[in-house]
C-alpha cells in the first residue's frame, strides 16, 4: 500500500473498496492537481484505473459539494447524447473518509485550461474543439429530466431569485475581507425580475476545463456538483464569463483557454449552441450574466477563505482571491448595462 494523499487514507478506502469492486492488488492514490472545489484523486491497483470525489477539507459550503448530486446527475445521463463517466461506488457514510464520496471509472483525455496547451495543437483543432464543447452543451440541455428520471432533481420554479439568494449566502459564509461593490451588485441583481426560461438540466459550472477531450472529441463532462434543474442560459453565460475571466483578470485565475488563437468568440459560441438545439435567452441577457459573474465571485472567494486558513489541497491558490473584485465589477456593468 502506498502512502495515502491528503484526504484519501488508503488503509481506510482499499478494503471498503475491495468488497464492492474487483481489485487486483495494493491500492495506490494520487492528487490529481488543478481542482480548486471538490478533491479529485486518481487511484490504480496497477491493472485498473478510477477517480474518486469528495469535499474539500474543512469549510464546506451547504450544498457545494454535492457528492449525492454528482452521482445522481451522471448515473442518469449514461445512456444519453451527453458523455459521462460510468459510477463504479458510491458513500454517504462520513466515517470511511470523513466526508461522502463516490468512485468512477477514468476516462482518457485531456481537460483543456491554457492557452498554450491548445496553440500547441494549432487553431483548427481547437475551433473544433471549441465547438464540440458548445454542441455538448446544448445536447445537455435538450434532455428531458422527466425521461431520465430527473423530474425531481431540483426546483426549478423561482430558480433564478434562489441562485441570487444562494450566491449571497455563500458569499457570506466565506467572509474574510470587505469586497468593494458586492452590496451594489447583489442589489441589482435583486431587483430584477428575471425571465424565467422552460427547466433543463443545468450542470452549474460548464467550461472548457471540466470537460476530458481526447481526439478532438469530448469524452466525458466531469465535476457535476452544482447541477440542477433550472434555466439553462445561466450555463451559456457562465461559459462566457469564464472565458472572459483571463482578461478581466490579468492573469490565470481559472483558465485562458478561450485566448487560443481559433477558440469560438462570444457571438460563435452563442450562434453554435442556437444552432445544436440549445436556448435562445428571452428578453435581455444582462441578468444571465451579471448572475454568472456574481456566481463565480462567490465560489473564488469560498476558494480564497479556505486558502487564507490552511484548508486548501495542492498549488495555485494564492492567487484567486485577486480575481473577486473584478468579477463583481463586471458584474454590475452587465446589469447596468442591460
Amino acid at each position: 500500500m502506498s502512502d495515502s494523499p491528503k484526504g484519501l487514507d488508503l488503509e481506510v478506502f482499499a478494503p471498503w473498496f475491495a468488497e464492492r469492486t474487483q481489485v487486483d492488488g495494493d491500492l495506490s492514490a494520487e492528487l490529481i492537481a488543478g481542482g480548486k472545489s471538490n478533491l479529485t484523486y486518481r487511484v490504480t491497483d496497477g491493472a485498473h484505473r478510477w477517480v474518486v470525489r469528495r469535499p474539500p477539507l474543512g469549510h464546506v459550503l451547504a450544498t457545494a459539494h454535492d457528492m449525492g448530486r454528482e452521482h445522481t446527475v451522471m448515473a442518469a445521463l449514461h445512456d444519453t447524447d451527453v458523455p459521462v463517466p460510468a459510477i463504479v461506488a458510491t458513500c454517504a457514510d462520513d466515517a470511511v473518509l470523513g466526508a461522502p464520496f463516490y468512485v468512477m471509472e477514468q476516462v482518457d483525455g485531456t481537460p483543456y485550461r491554457t492557452a498554450a496547451q491548445l496553440t500547441e495543437l494549432g487553431a483548427d483543432r481547437t475551433r473544433t474543439i471549441s465547438t464540440r464543447m458548445v454542441q455538448t452543451l446544448a445536447a445537455l440541455h435538450a434532455v428531458d429530466p422527466e425521461a431520465v428520471g430527473l423530474g425531481d432533481f431540483g426546483r426549478p420554479e423561482g430558480f433564478l431569485a434562489r441562485q441570487v439568494r444562494r450566491w449571497k449566502k455563500q458569499v457570506e459564509a466565506s467572509h474574510s475581507r470587505d469586497l468593494a461593490g458586492l452590496d451594489e451588485l447583489v442589489g441589482l441583481l435583486e431587483g430584477v425580475e428575471p425571465p424565467e426560461q422552460p427547466p433543463g438540466i443545468v450542470h452549474g459550472d460548464y467550461r472548457l476545463d471540466n470537460l476530458l477531450v481526447e481526439d478532438d472529441e469530448v469524452r466525458a463532462v466531469i465535476d457535476w456538483e452544482m447541477s440542477t434543474l433550472g434555466d439553462p442560459v445561466t450555463d451559456v453565460a457562465l461559459l462566457l464569463v469564464y472565458d472572459k475571466l483571463a482578461t478581466l483578470t490579468g492573469g490565470d485565475s481559472v483558465a485562458d483557454a478561450s485566448a487560443a488563437p481559433g477558440f469560438l468568440g462570444e457571438d460563435e459560441i452563442l450562434s453554435t449552441y442556437v444552432a445544436a438545439g440549445g436556448r435562445e435567452p428571452s428578453g435581455g441577457f444582462g441578468f444571465h450574466t451579471g448572475l454568472a459573474y456574481f456566481k463565480l465571485a462567490a465560489i473564488l472567494e469560498g476558494i480564497h477563505y479556505r486558502y487564507v486558513n490552511g484548508q486548501t489541497v495542492g498549488e495555485g491558490f494564492d492567487s484567486v482571491g485577486e480575481a473577486t473584485e473584478p468579477l463583481i465589477a463586471a458584474g454590475i456593468a452587465a446589469l447596468r448595462e442591460n
